[in-house]
C-alpha cells in the first residue's frame, strides 16, 4: 500500500517501524520442538532401522541377517559363508 492509501484507511498507528520484529529472525524458532536426547534417539532408531532393512533386503534365501552382518563387518567364518544343509 501506498503512504497515501494508508492515511486514508486510518492504519497509520498499525505500521511498525523498520527493525523492530517481535524476536523472531526470518520465522526462525529460538528453541527446537524436541530434546536433543530426544532426537538423537529418534536419528539412531531411523539409521538402525535403515540398516537392518538394508541387511535384510541383501540376505540369500539360505542366509540369515545376522550371517550377511557378520560378512559385512569382516568377522565371518567359513561356515557362516557356506549354504546351509
Amino acid at each position: 500500500m501506498s503512504p497515501e492509501e494508508v492515511k486514508k484507511a486510518g492504519l497509520e498507528g498499525s505500521r511498525r517501524p523498520p527493525g523492530h520484529n517481535p524476536g523472531g529472525v526470518l520465522h526462525q524458532r529460538r528453541n527446537m520442538p524436541f530434546s536433543n536426547t530426544t532426537m538423537a534417539a529418534a536419528g539412531f532408531l531411523i539409521v538402525a532401522t535403515v540398516g537392518y532393512l538394508t541387511l535384510y533386503a541383501k540376505k540369500k534365501p539360505e542366509a540369515t541377517a545376522g550371517d550377511v552382518a557378520k560378512v559385512s563387518t569382516n568377522v565371518a567364518r567359513p561356515e557362516d559363508t557356506h549354504p546351509r544343509k
